[in-house]
């Protein structure tokens, strides 16, 4: 299978001149590079680093056949909606976009190949409610709909939310629920775990040591990709392939810990904003999740001998060709403050050709040739532009839109991720920042035994 490809060429002195990095820079760090790469492969399978055994057996030989045996007792399922948020629905959604057409939702039923796909991953009322009624207009009673809701522990407020919603929904449809809703969590504890005991709904496990923006392929997002059609075994196996280039300790083949340690030092060099720019609509939700996946991953209070430091790089998702007619200008002309990482794919789906005989001298230089190409162009001369501009940027190719590519993909980010925190001497798979406001959440709607947070945050906002 073709693998993908990391160029970092655009970071180097060789293109940038004194702006970018010498091969004596990385020689000098090589060393604590190598002692990475030794501490994360030797951390992997373990804690919560679980989820590196997840392309591999006996983990991935139970997970499809737990999935392969849901997904054929839903086989006359047309429409399915995604209860979760954040790592629990990211993924997914760039899973569906990259591997499934952008029109799928609008193609007719023997067109599909598999139904319609709704992700819930806000509680917005205004996205939601009509969401839902368009759920109820297509399937009056929701014997055609399976409810996917996707939670370890079964508290997260927008997720438990959703299902209550649901499962009236269910209700006053006259359906019975137990058939209708499919829970993706935690194997044995939880509030959703009992809920699924109490009521005998389908289960997929979450397993222990797979944290929400590590689990897109775990049952998370295997399951959804599946009853679309996506190739699982495929998105499998080009994370295995990854994973294996990932162990390499020779500097020129381990592109996990290359992109790390580049990023870094670009981060180092006060370029603290990294941009993933693909050139393709449907990787730019694989955009949207590598950024919650450097963010909650590396932006951290390090503690320490002196100070308590903040560290962590801000990913910018950006989109070719259409970001260079909105951002691009800042990246040339403002601070030097970023890092511009491509995505390119070699071979689209899809061929559009320019028609000849257009009629207009000045646009003649496009005849006969296709949006494709014209997007490669694109690309290049955004390259070339930045090159000129002597800021670092990279480039991530695709060969194509595959469920091996996207696997590989997917799977280089992780890795890369959990290099880069032992970099930075940051843990990268807690998030202690976030749990401030799921506290002065739950106290703001009520729940018991939160109830000082309403008077700090009354306090503290007026």
């Amino acid at each position: 299978m073709d693998q993908i490809r990391l160029d970092l060429a655009g970071c180097t002195e060789a293109r940038l001149g004194v702006a970018g990095v010498s091969p004596a820079d990385l020689g000098s760090s090589w060393n604590a590079t190598a002692e990475t790469i030794e501490r994360v492969n030797a951390a992997a399978g373990q804690g919560m680093a679980a989820w590196r055994s997840l392309p591999f057996d006996p983990m991935r030989s139970a997970h499809l056949e737990a999935i392969s045996n849901l997904v054929h007792k839903h086989k006359d399922v047309k429409t399915v909606v995604v209860l979760g948020i954040g790592g629990s629905a990211l993924g997914t959604i760039a899973l569906h976009a990259a591997l499934r057409p952008l029109t799928w939702n609008l193609l007719p039923d023997e067109e599909r190949g598999g139904p319609r796909l709704f992700v819930l991953d806000n509680i917005d009322p205004d996205f939601v409610g009509p969401v839902l009624q368009e759920v109820r207009r297509i399937d009056p009673g929701l014997e055609h709909t399976l409810f996917n809701v996707i939670s370890k522990s079964g508290e997260t407020a927008e997720t438990a939310a959703q299902l209550m919603i649901v499962h009236s929904m269910l209700k006053s449809a006259g359906n019975e629920t137990g058939g209708r809703i499919v829970a993706t969590t935690d194997a044995r504890r939880g509030t959703l775990r009992t809920l699924c005991n109490e009521r005998a709904w389908d289960t997929l496990p979450i397993p222990d040591g797979v944290g929400g923006r590590f689990s897109v392929l775990s049952p998370v997002g295997l399951f959804p990709a599946a009853l679309s059609g996506i190739d699982i075994s495929g998105l499998l196996d080009g994370a295995a392939a990854m994973d294996s280039a990932s162990r390499a300790t020779d500097e020129a083949a381990n592109p996990a810990a290359r992109l790390a340690w580049m990023l870094l030092e670009q981060t180092r060099r006060g370029r603290h904003n990294h941009v993933l720019m693909p050139y393709s609509n449907r990787l730019a939700m694989l955009a949207d999740w590598y950024r919650q996946l450097w963010a909650e991953s590396l932006g951290k209070l390090r503690q320490g001998a002196g100070a308590p430091l903040h560290v962590g790089p801000t990913p910018i998702r950006a989109l070719g060709a259409t970001d260079q007619h909105s951002q691009v200008q800042l990246y040339r002309d403002g601070p030097d403050d970023k890092v511009v990482g491509f995505v390119t794919l070699d071979e689209h789906e899809n061929t559009v050709k320019i028609p000849p005989r257009f009629g207009v001298e000045s646009l003649k230089y496009l005849e006969r040739s296709d949006l494709g190409q014209l997007l490669r162009a694109e690309q290049r001369a955004t390259e070339y532009a930045l090159a000129t501009s002597q800021r670092p940027h990279y480039t991530i190719g695709l060969p194509k839109l595959d469920a091996h590519s996207i696997g590989q993909f997917i799977w280089l980010w992780q890795v890369a991720t959990a290099m880069a925190g032992d970099m930075l001497g940051i843990d990268p798979y807690d998030q202690p920042a976030v749990d401030t406001g799921k506290q002065a959440t739950f106290g703001l709607m009520g729940r018991q035994g939160f109830d000082q947070w309403v008077s700090r945050v009354d306090e503290l906002l007026g």
